[in-house]
């Protein structure tokens, strides 16, 4: 577990908590079981990892990739069992589907350890359900896509669009103050140039 522990503190060292992405903020944190899923490169160990950073200690905390090279001989099960001995409350695990028996080994996890919080990200929600255990009745399940033109523009340009629902602009309910700066005839020309590389249709 030393490795594992030595390689979660470098990421956390590395992790930039600069831009948070809009889902962060939509997340019950407090739920005993979390499963982020979304499509690979889209921010979800990021995600993670930024969560440890801003709210967590690093005495009950553990950050693991279950395709680390150690389940190959290890139980997941087994290695919650002994963090939680030595202190630990706080387990995030980065691609649980990688893991073979990884939903009936989670089930057991926070059946066996009710102050015990598991949260985990994966490929599908779709995975959560089709498990050898239903977690389904026991995960709050969230789906992070991929990163909005909105999302873009804030990211890339400094700007701080605030999300709003299809109904409020078709409504006209909203305003856009810093859309002012897309009217210059430079800027509408960088924007056409990033959606036809970016992959925003």
């Amino acid at each position: 577990m030393e490795q594992l522990i030595e390689l979660f503190r470098r990421l956390l060292l590395l992790t930039d908590t600069s831009y948070i992405r809009y889902l962060y903020d939509k997340i019950d944190w407090s739920a005993r079981m979390i499963g982020i899923v979304g499509p690979r490169g889209v921010g979800k160990t990021t995600m993670l990892l930024q969560r440890i950073k801003l709210n967590h200690s690093l005495d009950d905390t553990l950050f693991i990739n279950a395709d680390d090279l150690y389940f190959a001989e290890h139980r997941l099960f087994d290695l919650a069992s002994d963090f939680y001995k030595n202190g630990g409350r706080h387990l995030f695990i980065d691609e649980v589907h990688k893991y073979s028996e990884w939903s009936k080994e989670l089930k057991m996890i926070y059946d066996y350890y009710p102050d015990f919080q598991i949260i985990f990200t994966g490929s599908s929600i779709l995975d959560i359900y089709k498990g050898n255990a239903d977690l389904s009745r026991r995960a709050l399940s969230y789906y992070l896509p991929g990163l909005s033109f909105r999302e873009y523009l804030n990211l890339s340009y400094g700007m701080q669009l605030p999300a709003y629902s299809l109904e409020d602009i078709l409504s006209h309910k909203i305003e856009f103050p810093e859309t002012k700066l897309l009217q210059k005839s430079e800027m509408r020309k960088v924007i056409v140039i990033e959606l036809s590389y970016k992959g925003f249709s």
